[in-house]
């Protein structure tokens, strides 16, 4: 019997880094395909239950792009935990004032709710303009 599944440790796993350009990209296609880059679903080396993902790279996440009438109609929802305290923004004051929260908000959404999904989304640097403090990783351009 040694057609056995081989599960990988985090250690046995080499991390690469990735730069994703998010000019004319769909916010939520672009988002999975980061989420599945982060958990490591792109590697045959997966494993469900260990961080085996790569670092990924987000530049020119204010030109991302949302489609329909999700710019004015879709709300994100935040809670002071006092009475009253409900404050509402569109998608689209939010990508005026800070489009980093966008794509994070959209990964966080696909990756899992537990210890391991926080420890994904660390990985996950995004920057508003086309520059990034990350050269010194020698990361890999992805076309999506």
């Amino acid at each position: 019997m040694e057609n056995r599944t081989k599960f990988f440790k985090k250690e046995e796993v080499d991390k690469k880094w990735y730069v994703i350009d998010a000019e004319n990209k769909v916010l939520g296609r672009l988002a999975t395909r980061i989420a599945a880059i982060l958990q490591g679903k792109n590697k045959p080396e997966y494993t469900p239950n260990n961080d085996c993902g790569d670092y990924v790279i987000v530049t020119n996440c204010e030109k991302v792009v949302l489609t329909g009438k999700k710019l004015d109609e879709k709300k994100y929802y935040r809670h002071s935990g006092y009475l009253g305290n409900l404050k509402v923004k569109t998608a689209g004051e939010i990508l005026r004032k800070n489009p980093e929260f966008l794509i994070k908000q959209a990964v966080k959404g696909m990756l899992p709710k537990n210890k391991l999904g926080k420890r994904m989304l660390k990985k996950l640097k995004v920057y508003a303009g086309p520059e990034h403090p990350h050269q010194a990783q020698k990361p890999e351009v992805i076309d999506l």
